[in-house]
Order: structure tokens, then C-alpha cells, then sequence
């Protein structure tokens, strides 16, 4: 704990708020949220934490706060400036999947959509649904019941949906608004449970139509039957009042956190969603955090009911998502909310293993590097590499990992402007130079570990502009390879040696991970751009081809060697003239002789 941080603990408030926990380089790292900032803020830099907790602290160098006027103001607020500044440290929710909905448009002719987004509009939404064949093969069943229109459009005639008695053709016909809304009532009656009812009515209609001798009237409502029994009741009931809720509960163990919730939609458990992350604050806070962006964030559709475990605030809960919100005290509710917390807590024992083993392999790698090299723990890598042929199409890339994981957002390509052909220290100087020069004009966050993709006179060269030229102090490290092209020496220091690192390690899985990636992203832009000087070459001497043309041959075509193999005839399918055409085929022609 630095001075800075203790001085500051000493003039907390005794009030709500929320406090921003910032790293070496002023970025946020972390959101929380406290009933009394003094106490929880102090917490973080007394007592003994776990090792996750620890690595947290160990980067805070500084922070702020905001005093609220109550609890749900400072969990508003976290919910805001998580979503603002995206510390990596909180609960992002980033591998929620979202789930398909049906959609009733509120157009004046009405359509029936399957949508995964959820917007604040007219439309009247239902589900979610476990999967997309759920949703369209239950939308599928619903176009055969009601004929609202399937076009985008309206069209000028009527189509194939109107004549299969699916759709009433409002392009030609002028359909009531009291046609639509008996449909929309029927629909909402139906998706909530009614179709027991309207299985009920195409039953009798069936038996009369058969003993009316209407054999193919009597077959369509028992197809319409059949698929009602095939969509609609494929699950079993846990409730019979039909109400949609969503049902919650969580588990803790060893400073992870696991959020169970169950979709209840028309009395069935139709799908349940599993979150697993990192805990750095009470359990009871951390679960208000991730219900706020569980229905601010990803955008769940709120249900008529949410039923929690033990120890929530509950008014909170009802201000925040203003929904009717419970903690069932005994009955089959009760019984959900424990079997979402027993589910939550197999779940968390069952990837707990394999969390810590990602963690050991990205962020345990980071520390265990650290320690190898003497410096303080690289959680941002930026890696450099040099691809050409020959000197010729030189270019260079960089890669950025942090926390051990690659941070793909950040590969930057380099076309070298003012490197020689061959001058593979040229290039690096070049580019090391625009990328920091950038990084400082842009107030990028720098890195805590620099890595050349070659030996000590390319470490050299980027020392000199790092150090010498911008005055920045960041470790620079050198990646050498052995006769077989693999990872063999991690080289650091002035003067430059061999850093002692286990070929074993997780750090140095780590930096083959990176070399590899680095590697692999300079070769593929390098071949980038020599297959498209190559299709430059090929076509710029014919004259009549100009880079229209080119491009028009290539999206026609599909590649270059069958444009070399097509007739005049192929060729003026493509849009050339006869005689661009002639001319581009003699071409290649000649060229196959050679």
C-alpha cells in the first residue's frame, strides 16, 4: 500500500457510494459498490485475502469515489460505470448467450418474427425459448393456426400463404384492426398456456368434419393437433398457474461465485442459464451487480415474477428492476430456488478445476514470468515480428495478450514505409516507432512487457527508440529460435542474457503461445499482400484492365487461376467487352507457352 492509498483511507466517508479502483497507468480496473465506502474500501488493504483478491490489490496504485444517497443509487451508478469503463476485474457477462423470442410486430398489418433482440417498441415479445428450432418450429406452428402476413413488403397479388389459408391477404384485402387484435388476443391466450384449449376446439371441429365425410378437412386439424402435441408439450410442468418467472440461485466456494437461473415460461423449466466468475466483494452485493446487468446488459426480457434466494436486499430488487420480486419461505417456489442453488453449486464444483487451470496457464503464467525476469507482473505483452519475401511485400505486425489471453482488438498491421528492402532493423525501428508514437499521441495504455520476435540487435534497435528517443521505461525481451524454428531462449536485460526459464513452465508456454501468434499473424498479412501484388501483376499489363475491371474479374471468378483458364464467352459474362475480353484471354494464353 502506497502513501497515496493511505492517506486517502484515512478520509473515507461513512456513507454509501461507489469507489474505482485504478492501476499503474490511471486505468480502472475495478467497480464496487458499498453501503459504507470507509469499511468496504478499507477491507481491501487489511486481513488476509485469497490469491485472486491479492492480485487485485497488488495492481491498485490509486482510487476515487462517489458518495450516493442511498443503497440503489450506488448500485445504479455501479451497473453505469461498469458499462462505461469495462474494468476487467468485474463481472462482465461477456459468454451469456442471448435467447431467441417470438415477436408480434405493432405494425398495421402485423408480422410474426423470431428476434433475439429486444427492443422498447410496441411489439409484444414472448418466450425466451431454449433454442432457435424451438422458436420457429412453435412461430411455424402459430402461422399455421393464425394468418398474419409472412412478407416484409406488401406485395401487388396475393401469394402461396394466402392460398394455404395462411395469410389474409392484406395487399389486395382491407383487414380489420379488430381481425388483428382477436388474432394478437388469440396468439397472447395461446403462448400462455390456452393451447390446451385450442387443442380442445380442433379436436371437435375434427370429429365433426369427419362425420361430415370431410376427410381432408378432418386431416388438417389433426395435423394442426399433432403439432401442437409436438411443440407445446414436449416438457413437463413445474407449475400450474402458467405464470413466466425466472428463478435464481447461487453458490460460493473458494472466491468464485456461481449464478443459477431457471426460465420458467407457461409453467415449464424450459432453459436454465449458468454464470461462474471471480467474487471480490460480499456475495450479497456481488448477486444485486449481476441481476442488474443480467437485465440491463444482455437484455433479458423481464418476467411477471423473479423468485431469490436468502439474504437479497428485496427492495432494492423492486426499485432496480420494477418487476414483482420474492423470497418464496416454504412450498414448491421455496424448492425451486434451492434446486437453483444446488444446480449452482455442482456447476461451480465441476469447472472449478478447469478455471484454475485457465487461471494458472493466463494470469499465473503473467506472474510466474514476472518473477523470472525481475519486473513487476506483465498483464499487457505486445509482441513484434517482421514478414517478407526476399525483401519483397515487407511488412511487420504486433499482437497484444493481456492477462495471459490474446487481446485481438489491438493487432495492428504495418505496411514498412521507409525501411530498405532486406533491412530487417530497419523495419523494426520503423514500426516500434509508429506504434509508441501513437500509443503516446492517443493515450493508449502502454504495455508492462515488451517481446521481439528475433535476437539481440532487433532488442537493440527497440531499446534505442523506446528508451533513447520516446524516454519511455518498459522491459524489452527478445524471443530466439532454435534449428527447428521452435522457442528455445528467452533473452532480457543490459547487457543482454538468457533469462533461467523451464521449458515445463507456464511461462514459457506462455511466450510460444505469443511467438506462435505473432508469427502467425505477420505470415498471413505478408501473403495477404503478395497474392494481391500477384493478381496486380498478372492483370496490369493488359491493356483495358484497369482496377474496376480487376475487381470485377475477381468477384466473378472467385480466384485468379480461373480467370486464367476462361473463354472470350466466360469472360464477357463477367462484363468485359469482346475485345478487353479477347485480349485478357491471349494474355494467359501466351503466358501458359512461356
Amino acid at each position: 500500500m502506497n502513501d497515496l492509498i493511505e492517506q486517502k483511507l484515512a478520509l473515507l466517508p461513512d456513507l454509501p457510494g461507489c469507489y474505482l479502483m485504478k492501476d499503474r497507468q490511471g486505468t480502472i480496473i475495478y467497480v464496487g459498490k458499498a453501503k459504507i465506502l470507509k469499511n468496504r474500501v478499507r477491507s481491501y488493504f487489511t486481513g488476509s485475502h485469497d490469491a485472486k483478491t491479492q492480485r487485485l490489490v497488488g495492481e491498485i496504485e490509486d482510487f476515487e469515489y462517489i458518495v450516493t444517497s442511498s443503497n440503489i443509487e450506488a448500485l445504479i451508478l455501479e451497473l453505469n460505470l461498469i458499462k462505461q469503463y469495462d474494468p476487467k476485474y468485474n463481472i462482465m457477462l461477456k459468454d451469456d448467450k442471448t435467447y431467441p423470442y417470438l415477436k408480434l410486430t405493432s405494425e398495421r398489418h402485423p408480422k410474426l418474427i423470431v428476434t433475439r433482440l429486444l427492443k422498447k417498441d410496441k411489439g409484444k415479445y414472448f418466450g425466451p425459448y431454449p433454442n432457435a428450432t424451438a422458436a420457429h418450429e412453435t412461430k411455424k406452428l402459430l402461422d399455421r393456426l393464425y394468418p398474419y402476413r409472412k412478407c416484409h413488403t406488401l406485395p401487388d397479388r396475393v401469394c402461396l400463404y394466402y392460398h394455404l389459408g395462411q395469410c389474409l391477404a392484406p395487399c389486395v384485402n382491407e383487414v380489420a384492426v379488430e381481425t388483428y387484435k382477436e388474432m394478437t388476443d388469440n396468439i397472447t391466450r395461446f403462448l400462455n398456456g390456452g393451447y390446451k384449449t385450442v387443442k380442445k376446439e380442433l379436436t371437435e371441429k375434427m370429429q365433426v368434419a369427419a362425420e361430415n365425410l370431410e376427410f381432408e378437412r378432418a386431416k388438417e386439424y389433426r395435423d394442426q393437433i399433432a403439432n401442437i402435441e409436438a411443440v407445446m408439450e414436449k416438457q413437463t410442468m413445474t407449475m400450474n398457474d402458467f405464470t413466466d418467472r425466472d428463478i435464481f440461485g447461487y453458490a460460493v466456494e473458494k472466491g468464485w461465485m456461481c449464478v443459477q437461473v431457471f426460465f420458467v415460461r407457461q409453467g415449464k423449466l424450459i432453459e436454465r442459464d449458468v454464470s461462474i466468475f471471480p467474487l471480490y466483494q460480499d456475495p450479497e452485493d456481488e448477486f444485486l451487480t449481476y441481476i442488474g446487468q443480467f437485465y440491463g446488459k444482455t437484455g433479458h426480457l423481464l418476467p411477471k415474477e423473479i423468485l431469490l434466494p436468502d439474504g437479497v436486499d428485496l427492495e432494492i430488487v423492486k426499485q432496480l428492476l420494477q418487476t414483482n420480486s420474492y423470497i418464496p419461505q416454504r412450498g414448491k417456489k421455496k424448492d425451486l430456488v434451492k434446486l437453483a442453488a444446488k444446480n449452482a453449486k455442482i456447476s461451480l464444483q465441476e469447472k472449478f478445476q478447469l478455471i484454475e487451470r485457465q487461471e494458472q496457464r493466463t494470469i499465473g503464467a503473467c506472474d510466474e514470468l514476472g518473477e523470472a525476469m525481475n519486473i513487476a507482473t506483465p498483464f499487457r505483452i505486445e509482441a513484434f515480428d517482421n514478414s517478407h519475401t526476399g525483401g519483397v511485400d515487407a511488412v511487420s505486425a504486433m499482437v497484444s495478450f493481456v492477462d495471459g489471453k490474446p487481446n485481438r482488438k489491438d493487432y495492428r498491421k504495418y505496411k514498412t514505409k521507409t525501411a530498405a528492402a532486406h533491412d530487417d532493423y530497419g523495419a523494426m525501428r520503423e514500426v516500434v516507432r509508429r506504434r509508441y508514437i501513437r500509443v503516446l499521441k492517443e493515450n493508449l495504455p502502454l504495455p508492462d512487457l515488451i517481446i521481439i520476435d528475433g535476437g539481440k540487435g532487433q532488442m537493440e534497435i527497440a531499446r534505442e527508440i523506446i528508451e533513447d528517443e520516446l524516454g519511455l521505461s518498459i522491459p524489452i525481451a527478445g524471443l530466439a529460435k532454435d534449428d527447428k524454428h521452435q522457442t528455445a531462449q528467452l533473452l532480457y536485460g543490459n547487457p543482454i542474457e538468457i533469462v533461467p526459464l523451464k521449458k515445463t513452465s507456464e511461462a514459457f508456454y506462455l511466450l510460444q503461445r505469443i511467438q506462435d501468434e505473432v508469427h502467425r499473424f505477420a505470415i498471413t498479412f505478408h501473403r495477404q499482400r503478395r497474392d494481391a501484388g500477384s493478381l496486380a501483376s498478372s492483370l496490369d499489363s493488359i491493356p483495358g484492365v484497369g482496377a474496376k475491371r480487376k475487381k470485377q474479374l475477381l468477384k466473378h471468378f472467385g480466384s485468379m487461376k480461373k480467370i486464367k483458364t476462361a473463354s472470350v464467352d466466360e469472360l464477357k459474362e463477367a462484363g468485359l467487352p469482346v475485345s478487353v475480353a479477347k485480349q485478357v484471354m491471349e494474355h494467359f494464353s501466351e503466358e501458359a507457352k512461356e
